[in-house]
């Protein structure tokens, strides 16, 4: 057997001569779209509509912004079942007229679900959401005893502490 580069093609050697396993995985992964579950066709028809989300950890509170462009704030259901927030929502799709020539169509529309485990801290009591220009954000404070605390040294928290120096007076 010959050492072939993957750039190159053998020229003079028919391809039902030889079984290469690269060949076979690049034939089954050709036209692969791993979003295919949630757009599943492509050509004209509606795709699913997935938004993305950031997360970010301050001080004080957990925040998630997502880009939602076109998409009313009568459209976006937020719940909170116990440690679970889960973000819900539509999208409409442009109105198709007859006679109109659609030449590309490669927005995504229709529903999304989103859903987020929320960390122990997180005070589910004082979630607040907001919808600014298509941009959701939502805010998940801390509860105040789950934030960290600075300890000074040689001073106590709430109880009593006795220095060494207390001690030899006594």
């Amino acid at each position: 057997m010959a050492i072939i580069r993957r750039t190159e093609r053998a020229v003079n050697r028919p391809q039902s001569q030889e079984w290469d396993p690269f060949n076979v995985m690049q034939e089954l992964l050709r036209g692969f779209d791993p979003f295919r579950q949630m757009a599943p066709v492509y050509g004209g028809e509606e795709r699913g509509f997935m938004p993305q989300f950031d997360v970010k950890e301050t001080k004080d509170a957990y925040v998630l912004k997502a880009d939602l462009p076109g998409v009313k704030d009568s459209e976006v259901d937020i719940s909170l079942s116990g440690n679970l927030l889960t973000i819900n929502g539509h999208r409409d799709s442009e109105k198709r007229e007859e006679g109109d020539t659609w030449y590309v169509y490669e927005r995504s529309y229709g529903n999304f679900s989103r859903s987020f485990t929320l960390p122990e801290a997180a005070d589910a009591d004082r979630v607040r959401a907001e919808m600014k220009e298509g941009v959701l954000t939502v805010w998940l404070p801390k509860r105040p005893e789950m934030q960290p605390k600075k300890v000074q040294i040689g001073k106590a928290t709430g109880t009593t502490m006795v220095t060494e120096k207390e001690k030899a007076k006594a």
